[in-house]
């Protein structure tokens, strides 16, 4: 009787996370359309990885090698054709077959989704722009470009781009993309400032900046915090923690609070920073009137869990 009930909840949490996918890779696409075609090419501004790269091969084409041919639609020309919608999605398809192969069939399909999705809104929807001061633009495109990029994230979700080389690199090695990322932005800037104007690049930066503070703020599964706790209930607090969170836990015995001189024991385990409040409901259950600190990790050499992305 047991197990059915069980497989039934799992359908419903399978079905729950599939709708929470979807939705997602559609925000993120009307957050990318509205980013782009509302402020940062009114703007003249470059989003950062394979989107600001889009932008970049699109202008390119555009003020250099745009021309017009007859097709049975009627008149066409390359800058129409490879504007920076389609631009997006052909940069994309290399890095869904590594996905495919290396993270997995299901993460590749929404990812897909998603940029899918983003090719056709950007080509299908346009609005008059609010404004076309740079700093507007780039800091309003930035602000709404990182709320569907990291929505997206919280879902299991790629946006494609350098996000699924960065998943790739840190399965494989456990370290970040960040240098990588780095660069390829930087040389997006650089493009920046020749084709558009040193102004236009400086604010480009700034944009990328904010863009990625806002990812951050929203995809808190890859932030690593290190946390010490001084407690007298040990095993309730390691059981309590194992069962909530899966975390291993380090034991150091024999302390002494210099206060009351009574007998402690030191735990020390990494949480991710969106697992905080589960840990928070774990020390509240377990032993409430523990000592904790938290502090960032710098970097964490050896075996962290994450759970597999699908």
């Amino acid at each position: 009787m047991g197990e059915p009930i069980l497989q039934e909840l799992d359908k419903i949490i399978k079905r729950y996370q599939t709708i929470s996918r979807i939705s997602a890779a559609f925000f993120y696409a009307i957050c990318v359309t509205l980013a782009l075609n509302l402020f940062w090419e009114p703007g003249g501004v470059y989003a950062s990885g394979i989107t600001g790269a889009a932008q970049l091969v699109s202008t390119v084409v555009t003020r250099w090698f745009n021309f017009a041919f007859h097709t049975p639609f009627g008149m066409m020309s390359t800058g129409g054709i490879l504007s920076t919608g389609t631009m997006l999605f052909i940069l994309n398809v290399p890095l869904f077959i590594l996905a495919w192969n290396k993270i997995g069939h299901r993460f590749t399909i929404f990812t897909m989704l998603s940029v899918l999705a983003s090719t056709i809104m950007l080509r299908l929807l346009h609005f008059p722009p609010l404004t076309k001061d740079p700093i507007l633009c780039g800091i309003f495109g930035a602000v709404i470009n990182g709320l569907g990029t990291g929505m997206a994230l919280r879902n299991n979700i790629s946006t494609g781009g350098l996000d699924i080389l960065g998943l790739v690199i840190r399965k494989k090695t456990g370290s970040s993309i960040g240098q990588i990322n780095i660069a390829f932005n930087f040389v997006i800037v650089i493009f920046a400032g020749f084709l558009l104007g040193w102004p236009h690049a400086l604010i480009s930066a700034l944009s990328i900046f904010i863009n990625g503070r806002m990812i951050d703020s929203l995809y808190t599964t890859q932030q690593r915090l290190q946390v010490m706790i001084v407690t007298s209930h040990p095993k309730e607090v390691i059981a309590q923690i194992q069962a909530d969170l899966r975390r291993g836990i380090t034991i150091v015995h024999d302390a002494e609070g210099a206060f009351r001189h009574e007998e402690k024991t030191i735990l020390f385990t990494v949480i991710s920073q969106a697992e905080m409040y589960d840990f928070e409901v774990a020390m509240k259950k377990s032993d409430p009137y523990a000592f904790v600190s938290i502090t960032q990790a710098v970097k964490i050499l050896g075996r962290f869990y994450e759970p597999e992305i699908r």
